[in-house]
């Protein structure tokens, strides 16, 4: 690999991985102390008016930001002028839009099974134009690996949830709290980036340029689309069946383990994206990469996921409180499957988007799907357990679906791809063991956190008995600190 391109990787995961790990160190404090503030009710509420707010998000964008991060454009002009078109197609989308909510914001909330909150739907989508300005400044910094500028605009969004929505939840104690406190993020983002980008909104328009970017991103857009069915349907499903008690419970639980694991998957996906659209055409340095993050990924993520699901109780009091015990085997159950689907699933869109092939993506999400709406359909009648059962356990279809169009389309190998990491596969399913005996010593909060730092040394003691794992972590430690 190029030397230039891999001191910007390694700069580019630095400033990323610092960002993610400040981040996962205030959000889990902020949301701890949410948590013991606010129903989970009202975590229901929040969640169904997000149903609208992505949903449209997806349209203002129009798959502009990716293209803005892969396309290989004539000169620094042309990527200027296609910046400007993005822009203002984006912020005339979001504006109508929203017009659009606004005159239907009733029949939208009783959709979504939240009748009597349109003015609240309609308020929250405020933050719809303010991602026009932000979306397209974020895919420019990526593109220039400018990952440090996107440090400082996180930054400040880490901090607003600690110092503005934790005060107006303590005094108001209702979903207002966490609405204000997301727009008021999304407008931090849109005036630091805007600020700090050498690119600025110029009052230029063309609409051939526009027909190249749409004819580039409609695939993308698409599979936007089925990115948000997948991730959306079951709260949408829930909303439909059961209570927003339980549309909390499944929503927050699921964000929960998210921001956990987003503190690697955060830090890499961009690079790694970036990074192989940059490799496109070098098919065997493009193949090396995978495979090189796949490992990388795999030997801290694989143990996070048996660790969650073997001390799921604790990380539930902590994290969430007692008021959420119900939501603890969901907590446990997803954040085991989240380290399988990113090993072997998670990184595949970022395959087929960065050569160029949305389409696969599409597929993917398609057949995953149909595999899925109906099942939870069925278990969301019968219980709350069965339906988050069957909503982890679908992950697995997911990913021998990724698998399958990894194999005939891009020519990776299933079984490479589990070879590749199989070490650390198999030192986690002992560290789990290991954790399960300590367990049975004693139920105290103390000797469950000596029995995690046991777990964590037993599970690098077994992989560094090979050469090549310490040196592989070895380096991972010299790119974090260099």
């Amino acid at each position: 690999m190029d030397r230039t391109l891999d001191n910007k990787i390694i700069k580019a995961v630095k400033w990323s991985s610092i960002t993610e790990v400040l981040s996962k160190c205030i959000q889990p404090i902020s949301n701890m102390l949410l948590a013991r503030i606010l129903a989970p009710d009202v975590f229901g509420v929040v969640a169904t008016i997000n149903i609208i707010v992505s949903f449209v998000d997806m349209f203002t964008d129009a798959g502009f930001q990716k293209y803005i991060i892969q396309n290989e454009f004539k000169d620094e002009e042309h990527l200027e002028k296609s910046l400007t078109v993005a822009f203002w197609t984006n912020l005339i989308l979001s504006l109508g839009l929203w017009l659009v909510i606004i005159i239907f914001k009733d029949n939208i909330a009783q959709l979504v099974g939240s009748p009597g909150l349109g003015f609240t739907i309609v308020i929250a989508c405020i933050s719809l134009p303010l991602t026009s300005f932000s979306s397209l400044q974020i895919g420019y910094f990526k593109r220039k690996f400018d990952f440090k500028t996107l440090f400082f605009s996180r930054l400040i969004g880490i901090l607003i949830p600690i110092f503005i929505t934790l005060p107006l939840a303590f005094k108001m104690r209702t979903y207002w709290a966490l609405v204000i406190g997301t727009i008021l993020t999304n407008l931090s983002n849109a005036i630091i980036l805007t600020y700090s980008s050498q690119w600025k909104p110029k009052l230029f328009y063309s609409v051939e340029l526009l027909k190249d970017m749409f004819s580039f991103s409609i695939w993308s857009l698409i599979e936007q689309i089925t990115i948000w069915l997948t991730l959306y349907i079951g709260t949408f499903i829930v909303g439909v069946y059961l209570s927003p008690y339980y549309i909390g419970m499944y929503k927050t639980s699921m964000t929960t383990v998210n921001q956990i694991m987003n503190l690697i998957t955060s830090a890499t996906t961009p690079i790694l994206f970036s990074t192989l659209s940059r490799l496109q055409n070098n098919r065997k340095k493009f193949i090396d990469l995978f495979f090189k993050f796949q490992k990388y990924i795999a030997i801290i993520v694989l143990p996070m996921a048996v660790g969650i699901f073997m001390y799921r109780e604790l990380i539930t009091q902590i994290l969430l409180g007692s008021q959420w015990s119900e939501a603890t085997g969901f907590v446990g159950l997803w954040g085991l499957m989240s380290g399988i689907v990113i090993v072997f699933g998670y990184y595949s869109s970022e395959v087929y988007r960065s050569l160029g092939k949305p389409k696969l993506s599409v597929l993917s999400q398609v057949l995953h799907l149909i595999f899925l709406i109906p099942l939870l359909n069925i278990s969301a009648k019968k219980s709350f357990v069965l339906l988050y059962s069957a909503r982890s356990l679908a992950r697995i279809q997911a990913i021998i679906v990724d698998m399958i169009i990894m194999w005939i389309a891009v020519k990776i190998s299933p079984m490479k791809m589990i070879k590749n990491v199989w070490q650390y596969m198999i030192a986690s399913i002992l560290m789990g063991g290991l954790a399960y005996l300590l367990q049975n010593i004693s139920n105290s909060m103390i000797w469950s956190f000596i029995s995690i730092v046991i777990c964590i040394i037993f599970y690098f003691v077994i992989i560094c008995i090979s050469k090549n794992n310490r040196y592989i972590i070895v380096k991972i430690l010299k790119s974090i600190s260099a």
